[in-house]
């Protein structure tokens, strides 16, 4: 495989939008991380889903793009108002991957705004999905996305299954990531619609965004990772041909009896890809991210609803 080389950023700012935590006592703001102070009575809120609104920059060329979308419209709208942030500025939304915590809020979104926007994901973002609990059996279908729907609502489609390069070059959205860890399985209950069948749901479209800030390395974001946070992260490696990392953040997937094994495992990895920021959220779960605050107090960065990281 070809390396696709991200043309370098001056500026990465994420802000998280929808988070699992939100805690208006977190008041330490550094260069990095930049904690508002929340008004009590109009608070952001906390749900169980992830988007971040995402800007980047490079000789006066400025974009700004939406990460997933969380769980509901409702939380999307009322953080968006609360923080001050204008939808209307937001040129796309990508999607991580089609589980419904991180696109609920897409069709609520795109009937707000005054302005179309583009679509982004890995096609199988698309797909028919549920759960398979064993001892319980198959359970409802999860809502899924429909593309006629959106387009008619303004998103314009885009896909893209492969490691892609957009915004002058700026941003790479990775694409099916590779599995090349022992340790990161997947999600085993998970199923997906396939051939009039249901199967093993293997998360072709999970995907992150990688920025490259100039001479301070790759900033990776993942919405769950279901795709293994350290697969992803390699995989940005590989695809980008630049091995230095200078954060990664976003949903790791580690919460719960199915994922807490490779905790361990996954610390250690990390430690080994030495990240200098490490934001774990959303579906990341209590013990991991303990786990990696204890691992590398140096990195890490707690997450909490309105906290904006300037990569610089």
């Amino acid at each position: 495989m070809h390396t696709q080389p991200v043309e370098p950023v001056e500026r990465v700012s994420v802000t998280t939008l929808i988070d699992n935590s939100l805690d208006h006592f977190l008041l330490e703001s550094t260069p990095v991380m930049k904690r508002p102070l929340l008004s009590w009575s109009k608070s952001p809120v906390a749900e169980h889903g992830l988007s971040l609104l995402v800007e980047f920059e490079k000789a006066g060329e400025t974009h700004t793009v939406l990460l997933d979308t969380g769980l509901s419209d409702l939380a999307l709208w009322h953080n968006m108002d609360v923080l001050g942030l204008d939808p209307d500025r937001i040129e796309a939304v990508i999607l991580s991957h089609g589980h419904m915590d991180h696109i609920g809020g897409l069709p609520g979104f795109l009937a707000r705004t005054s302005r179309g926007c583009d679509l982004i994901s890995h096609p199988g973002a698309y797909c028919r999905r549920r759960l398979n609990i064993p001892g319980q059996g198959p359970q409802p279908e999860l809502p899924a996305l429909d593309a006629a729907a959106l387009a008619e609502a303004g998103a314009t489609i885009r896909t893209a299954p492969d490691p892609t390069l957009w915004f002058s070059d700026m941003l790479l959205t990775l694409g099916e990531i590779e599995r090349t860890t022992a340790f990161e399985r997947g999600f085993p209950w998970a199923e997906i619609h396939e051939g009039g069948q249901w199967l093993a749901d293997p998360f072709c479209d999970d995907q992150a965004l990688v920025f490259d800030v100039k001479g301070k390395g790759l900033v990776v974001i993942s919405g769950c990772a279901h795709a293994g946070i350290i697969n992803s992260v390699r995989y940005a490696q590989k695809v980008t041909g630049t091995q230095t990392i200078l954060a990664v953040m976003g949903g790791f997937h580690l919460t719960g009896p199915l994922f807490e094994p490779i905790i361990d495992q996954t610390v250690a990895a990390m430690r080994e890809l030495a990240p200098a920021h490490l934001i774990p959220m959303h579906c990341t779960g209590w013990k991991s991210t303990h786990a990696f605050a204890a691992a590398m107090p140096g990195q890490f960065l707690q997450s909490s609803v309105g906290t904006r990281y300037d990569f610089t």
